[in-house]
């Protein structure tokens, strides 16, 4: 399984971007897809995420600015981002996830920088 991540960029405090995650095979059979984001310095963490019967969940921090949505038929998520601040500037990274086999897949990273 592959995932490409598309999508980042330099915005401006207070603009958007879209982020994308296309996958290889059909996103039907992932359980989850989710967004997580790694600052210099910091650790790996969860921004989104959805299930495969599309129930979202999100960081309290992205609540109400971000969202995340599916389109199965091109086996792609996205993650809207509104109103970015500085503090979401970061390497973007999707993820699959498989029960079973129990297995998590990644894509790799595309850089948010938000800033003036």
């Amino acid at each position: 399984v592959q995932l490409q991540a598309s999508g980042g960029g330099l915005v401006q405090p207070g603009g958007s971007l879209r982020l994308s995650c296309v996958a290889s095979e059909n996103i039907l059979g992932f359980s989850a897809m989710g967004w997580y984001r790694q600052a210099p310095g910091n650790q790996r963490g969860f921004v989104a995420g959805i299930t495969g019967g599309g129930s979202a969940h999100y960081t309290d921090s992205v609540k109400g600015r971000f969202t995340i949505s599916r389109d199965n038929a091109k086996n792609t998520v996205y993650l809207e981002m509104n109103n970015l601040k500085p503090e979401d500037t970061a390497d973007y990274y999707c993820n699959a996830i498989l029960i079973d086999p129990p297995t998590t897949y990644w894509g790799q990273g595309t850089l948010v920088t938000v800033s003036s």
